[in-house]
This record gives C-alpha cells, sequence and structure tokens, in this order.
C-alpha cells in the first residue's frame, strides 16, 4: 500500500537525506553533503532508472522499516550493507524534470 500525505517540512533524523538524479535511462543517488552512495542503494537506484522521465532530481530520505512498520535508523547501515532490498526511498520533492526546474512551483505542483 502506498501512503501520500503532503506536509510542510520532511521529518528528520529517520535516515539518511537522498537526492536521486535520474538521467538518460540511468540513476545515481548522492547524500546531501554529496557522496555518491549509488552502490550502496542498488535497488532504490534500479527503480529510479525505471521511472519514465527522461530526466529528474528527486529529493527524499532512505529509511528501514522495522517489524512494527515504524522508520528503524538503528538498523539502517546493517541493512545497507547485508538486506539492502529493506531500503525503502521515500521522496519529499520533485525538483527537476525533463529539463524543468520545479522548485519556484508549489508543493501541489511539484
Amino acid at each position: 500500500m502506498t501512503r501520500q500525505s503532503l506536509v510542510d517540512d520532511p521529518p528528520t533524523g529517520d535516515g539518511y537525506r537522498t537526492e536521486l538524479i535520474i538521467e538518460h535511462g540511468e540513476a545515481r543517488a548522492f547524500t546531501r553533503r554529496g557522496f555518491d552512495w549509488t552502490e550502496k542503494y542498488c535497488p532504490i537506484v534500479e527503480a529510479a532508472a525505471a521511472l519514465p522521465a527522461k530526466a529528474a532530481i528527486i529529493d527524499g530520505e532512505v529509511v528501514v522499516l522495522n517489524d512494527a512498520e515504524l522508520t528503524d535508523f538503528s538498523s539502517l547501515k546493517s541493512a545497507m550493507r547485508w538486506q539492502p532490498n529493506r531500503l525503502i526511498f521515500v521522496a519529499f520533492d520533485l525538483l527537476h524534470l525533463n529539463g524543468t526546474d520545479l522548485r519556484s512551483r508549489s508543493a501541489i505542483e511539484r
């Protein structure tokens, strides 16, 4: 099930802030400090590359859920190494799409 809701600010401290960059059928993942974590987020990057966009920048956070379906920051590093299929990308914002900078538009338009 996909849950969607519009909020003013993204949550903090539950995962690793990440930007997905999609270009020409390929995707890369970067931390907020600019480190390339494409290899660490392989399942997420593969899914992003399959999106129907020529180019996009998506801002979000990578998280892992526990058995109660709550984010579990303490399990995130282990999941990155041993269970990468547990990683979930929670998108906050679509910053750029197919040559158009969307940052000046309202959150609802994006």
